[in-house]
């Protein structure tokens, strides 16, 4: 249509602004809740590097959503960059019908750019009648129920791709020309106002979400002062939280990753985050009830292992592990969660500085009986040991055969005379008065010790001195011994002998995920034992070992145990050896093999892998069972 009658113009006015005032009738709703949410502490627009990289990278090129699910991701995509190629001929297409078009067909940019979005139109075409089919056909199981809307919406966009593709091929003034015009015309009006109707608002909050969301993976806030007690009811919602949560476009990623529900647990991430938008439509961000209950499972929320899974996979920007701790966060410091097996851990931390309940001397009975030496600010490491590392068997052979290695390497250590849990459990599920003990005490301790630079065989401890004891008041230089090992590599011996067969090795959420170190390990392994054998999840997509997010001191699971999971999936390979990174692994799949195989695999840390090859001979193996 090259113009258009005074009547045609009415009624494309009026159909135009009733397409608009529906759009916003219901888009102010959503903003409102967003803007009336309380601020969210400690947030922090700059450093704007990091936000702009990662808007341009998952935003902009969908670098996410291809990397982690290629196919239906380029389907995605393919619709979203048709969309902005489009930009451009949809105002055009609008100003025709009053005389004011700015592209011509005929000659110039025009002619060129409209050919240029036809290829973009057929691929937009095949791409969103492909994500019409696997949502409504094939029907991957996390996506669960499918909404109508979703098909409305597909077949929307669809006619937009036809009807444009048909107008090249037929005269714009014709009658089948102005019909063409007009379907296209009222796709585009009706699809406006169902956008904020359906998960297709992320198409307007999810480029705000990812630029906005918080900085660091997995970071837990700050609580914002004495009376904030975590995510407890409405008012405390924070903006980001609210954000977050109406950004959520149902994909099912989270949930196709997460451990808990792939187990039988009634946790499922994605049904969290539309439970927090289910609150905020019925009682807003300042409402009274409990956001644990009608809207959001308790049992769900605390059966998180926080591996992260949910949160790297999600391409919308939005993390779900603040939200849940920020939940456990609100039944726990209010005093709401009753839990015998969480209660009996608080108590150890409170009453013995550790999470597994021995008393704080037989972590010096260890040190002295095996010869550590106690840092004194000579040396160039301090070796933390954490709870696993000074108190469980198997935790104290890696902590040795780590000595080993260190030793051979000229790499001098020692080793903290006291030295309590660093409350990473507390901290994952929500104590934070018990957290904040743990932290300050250490704290305190290393301050006075002089202690520069810090190595330890146990990611979660990594992760909370590092990052979480900042909310304590000061955080230290800390590595894993993976990441030391794969340094000190020149300086250690290859394997010698027969190596003691394939080693699969299994990635730890908190080494891999949170630390994103996953080159590390394997080259310790590649030079103590041989190239790894890659399990079906493996590196960033690996299956948890089920004990993070204090999970390990819970008790019984429901549904299968995650350990077990795993642990089938890491002896299917074939391989003589499980490699791990982390002693928390280790236990739980100590527990699991025994049920999994009458003749499993050894399993064995890094760090004994590498000590194998020194003189004298390997450490003993630990065998599950």
């Amino acid at each position: 249509m090259t113009d258009a009658t005074w009547a045609e113009r009415a009624v494309l006015i009026v159909l135009l602004a009733a397409s608009a005032v529906l759009f916003w009738w219901r888009f102010k709703k959503v903003a409102g809740t967003i803007r009336h949410a309380r601020p969210t502490a400690d947030f922090e627009l700059k450093p704007l590097g990091p936000r702009i990289r990662d808007f341009l990278w998952e935003v902009m090129l969908q670098g996410k959503v291809i990397e982690q699910r290629p196919l239906p991701g380029l389907a995605h995509a393919f619709v979203y960059w048709g969309f902005l190629a489009f930009a451009l001929i949809t105002l055009n297409h609008l100003a025709t019908a009053f005389g004011l078009a700015f592209l011509s067909r005929d000659s110039g940019f025009g002619a060129f750019y409209f050919w240029f979005v036809a290829v973009w139109a057929l691929a937009v075409a095949v791409s969103i009648s492909g994500l019409f089919v696997r949502r409504f056909v094939v029907r991957p199981r996390w996506l669960g129920s499918v909404s109508r809307e979703s098909g409305v919406i597909a077949l929307l966009i669809f006619t937009l791709m036809a009807t444009y593709l048909a107008s090249l091929w037929i005269e714009e003034d014709s009658i089948p020309g102005q019909a063409v015009w007009w379907v296209h015309t009222a796709a585009l009006a009706i699809f406006l106002p169902l956008i904020p109707h359906t998960k297709h608002l992320h198409l307007v909050l999810s480029p705000v979400t990812v630029f906005l969301k918080r900085q660091g993976f997995s970071r837990i806030p700050p609580l914002s002062g004495d009376e904030d007690f975590g995510l407890d009811t409405g008012k405390d919602v924070t903006r980001v939280d609210a954000l977050q949560a109406y950004s959520c476009v149902e994909c099912g990623r989270c949930t196709e990753h997460c451990p808990a529900y792939n187990t039988g647990k009634v946790l499922n991430p994605k049904e969290i985050i539309l439970g927090l938008r289910s609150y905020l439509n019925q009682h807003g961000p300042g409402g009274e009830e409990p956001l644990l209950g009608t809207h959001i499972s308790e049992v769900g929320a605390f059966e998180c292992t926080t591996c992260g899974g949910c949160e790297f996979q999600c391409p919308v920007g939005i993390q779900h592990l603040p939200l849940i701790v920020g939940l456990r966060r609100g039944a726990v410091n209010t005093g709401k969660w009753e839990d015998e097996r969480g209660t009996r851990l608080f108590l150890n931390l409170e009453r013995n500085g550790n999470s597994l309940g021995f008393p704080a001397a037989e972590r010096l009975k260890f040190i002295e009986k095996s010869g550590l030496p106690i840092f004194d600010g000579s040396q160039e490491y301090c070796l933390w040991l954490g709870c696993m590392g000074a108190y469980d068997p198997q935790g104290r052979e890696i902590v040795l055969a780590l000595a080993r290695v260190l030793r051979h390497a000229g790499v001098t250590f020692g080793v903290l005379r006291k030295e309590k849990c660093t409350g990473d459990p507390a901290r994952r599920l929500g104590n934070d008065l018990a957290f904040s003990q743990m932290a300050e005490t250490n704290i305190e301790t290393i301050q006075s010790a002089g202690v520069k630079k810090m190595v330890s065989i146990c990611p979660h401890c990594v992760r909370t001195i590092s990052t979480d004891w900042r909310e304590a008041g000061a955080t230290f230089p800390i590595e894993h011994h993976s990441e030391l090992l794969a340094r000190l590599g020149d300086r250690l011996p290859a394997a010698a002998g027969p190596a003691p067969g394939p080693v699969v090795f299994h990635d730890p959420c908190y080494l891999g995920r949170y630390r994103d170190k996953y080159e590390e390990p394997r080259s310790v392994i590649q030079r103590a034992a041989g190239d790894p054998i890659e399990p079906r999840r493996t590196r960033e997509r690996s299956f948890c070992c089920g004990a993070g997010g204090g999970q390990m001191f819970l008790g019984e699971e429901k549904g299968k145990r995650v350990n077990v999971e795993r642990a089938e999936e890491l002896a299917a390979t074939g391989a003589a050896v499980i490699g791990t990174a982390c002693p928390f692994c280790q236990t739980m799949f100590r527990d699991a093999l025994g049920a999994v195989s009458e003749t499993p695999p050894q399993l064995l840390d890094i760090a004994q892998l590498a000590a194998a090859n020194l003189p004298g001979g390997p450490p003993n193996p630990v065998q599950a069972g």
